[in-house]
């Protein structure tokens, strides 16, 4: 796929995920690697629901920033996911309502946030690290996401009291994990006081799921 496609497809599906609430106002960001390295990132202060092709940050194979739009500032944090799990084409980060009030509860576990009870949620995301909260922007929060990461088969990392930060192959790849994503945090609130059926170790194992 051509660097100009990513760039279509990326516009494409950041609209669909602000037009139904996973995005609003100009928060959120997201990246796609390019064809001869480097990246195309979500300008700094954009929306997803009105994004074009030609008007996105585009950052060198050297890393520097190309003219034109400056990338988000949380580009940062973007990059140092990059670098340490080399098989990701694509990095969304969202503030979706039921992943954001998960990350505002208290005692989360730091492994992993959500319990596995849905197949899915083991085959897309794996488990899903809590880095603490720091500002947005703030440096540590891309130290803390690397370290996180690094050896790591976890698609999703919840930023406490912030949002989401999710991988994938590539665009659609993150896009559909975001989605599955939200909808098992979605599912975890409506059962709340019920009691649920976890997935046992051997059930996870059998999805390839596992630390």
């Amino acid at each position: 796929m051509t660097d100009e496609a990513r760039a279509e497809r990326m516009v494409l599906l950041c609209k669909s995920l602000f037009d139904r609430g996973y995005s609003v106002g100009g928060a959120g960001n997201v990246s796609v690697r390019r064809e001869a390295g480097g990246f195309i990132v979500t300008p700094t202060g954009s929306c997803l629901g009105r994004l074009s092709a030609g008007a996105l940050s585009v950052i060198g194979a050297d890393g520097a920033p190309l003219p034109g739009p400056k990338p988000s500032k949380e580009f940062a944090f973007h990059r140092a996911l990059y670098d340490v799990r080399p098989e990701a084409g694509a990095i969304v980060h969202l503030h979706s309502t039921y992943l954001t009030a998960l990350s505002c509860l208290e005692g989360l576990p730091r492994d992993n946030a959500i319990r596995p009870f849905t197949p899915y949620y083991v085959m897309r995301i794996g488990h899903m690290p809590v880095i603490p909260y720091y500002r947005p922007g703030a440096p540590e929060i891309a130290r803390d996401l690397a370290a996180a990461a690094q050896g790591s088969k976890a698609q999703a990392f919840l930023l406490a009291s912030h949002g989401v930060v999710v991988l994938g192959r590539d665009i659609d790849d993150a896009v559909n994990n975001a989605e599955e994503l939200e909808e098992t945090a979605k599912l975890q609130f409506l059962l709340r006081g019920e009691t649920l059926h976890y997935l046992t170790e051997a059930e996870i194992a059998e999805l390839g799921g596992g630390y």
